[in-house]
């Protein structure tokens, strides 16, 4: 099979693997839908910058993988052929403390390995993987939908949860690429009573107003806070959550949340600066960072999905099948509005 390697310097090359086969608790999926995510961009594909759990070893590229079951392996228990399934995008040993509670993203085992970052990830027609990996996609949920589940809606999700959006909150979201689309998309649904959008790029600015995800979209700089607390009657958020990892997006949720509020970092990367007694101590502010999501959350997740009628597939912006893509890669990396996801027909 054919599938999509990541060399650096910007490029992306294709190379040939024999179709693998499952062996002791693994799953063979057809690939239908492989998401692109902001992380491949910062830490492979324009440079390999990454060690330790960012590290890249040369595998099949994609940590967004969404397909059919095809084959199981010897003592599989709960996934069948023909299944459709989106897959936790990291395999952890299984038995250190992070995850037993459902976290494989901190696994704390030399054995833990990110699907396209230490093993062959979903940009290829199959993928291995393995059973404990698979959650079970609901039958009104796309692909596409179950793609963006593996990563980006799973990190917005946890940290709305750990947030603990409700109706009682107003909620502000800093930063409108993929996961900060999700964190809107989810945030309404979990009950906020207002969710404000804000983000320096006018095409993401204008397709985040347009998908009608946001109350009000507020475009960053030197107004920005002043235009969010004329908003919120000057008293700010009571939920804050930065999805950029920028510095400046980063200060601003801050800013903008209110006193005994919460404010949850996710955006990766980058540095942040500020008066931790003015903007923190003194106002009673919980400040989280909050990494991916859990095995139970995932699931979870897919099942608030279909209560809710809700298609994160909304927020694709570029659909591409896997010939083109360097074309995909080339429009993730150049920032442009919504998801960029490989289909299979």
């Amino acid at each position: 099979m054919r599938g999509v390697v990541l060399p650096g310097d910007s490029t992306v090359a294709f190379t040939e693997r024999p179709v693998p086969i499952p062996g002791a608790g693994q799953v063979l999926l057809r690939m239908r839908a492989s998401s692109i995510c902001g992380s491949d961009i910062r830490a492979i594909y324009r440079e390999h910058l990454g060690t330790g759990p960012e590290a890249y070893r040369g595998v099949i590229a994609g940590h967004e993988p969404c397909g059919e079951v095809v084959e199981v392996g010897a003592g599989c228990v709960m996934r069948r052929p023909g299944d459709r399934v989106t897959v936790y995008h990291i395999a952890g040993c299984g038995l250190c403390r992070e995850c037993r509670r459902g976290y494989p993203v901190s696994c704390e085992s030399e054995l833990r390995a990110a699907y396209g970052w230490q093993r062959d990830g979903g940009h290829a027609p199959f993928l291995l993987a393995e059973e404990v990996s698979c959650v079970l996609l609901p039958d009104s949920l796309s692909f596409a939908d179950g793609a963006l589940v593996a990563c980006g809606f799973g990190t917005a999700f946890e940290a709305l949860l750990r947030l603990g959006v409700s109706g009682a909150d107003r909620l502000l979201v800093c930063g409108l690429g993929p996961v900060g689309l999700a964190a809107g998309m989810l945030g309404r649904a979990l009950g906020a009573a207002e969710v404000i959008g804000v983000e320096r790029d006018l095409e993401r600015l204008g397709f985040a107003q347009d998908g009608g995800l946001f109350d009000d979209v507020v475009r960053s700089g030197e107004d920005a806070a002043a235009t969010i607390l004329g908003l919120t009657g000057g008293r700010g958020c009571e939920a804050t959550i930065d999805c950029s990892g920028a510095a400046e997006a980063r200060a601003l949720a801050l800013e903008c949340t209110r006193r005994w509020g919460r404010c949850a970092f996710v955006g990766e990367g980058g540095e942040v600066t500020f008066d931790v007694s003015e903007r923190l101590i003194h106002r009673q502010i919980t400040l989280l960072g909050s990494w991916v999501t859990s095995l139970g959350h995932m699931a979870d997740l897919c099942g608030f999905l279909d209560v809710h009628g809700l298609h994160p597939d909304a927020t694709v912006g570029h659909r591409l099948p896997i010939e083109r893509a360097a074309e995909a890669y080339a429009l993730a990396d150049a920032g442009r509005p919504g998801k960029v996801c490989l289909v299979w027909e």
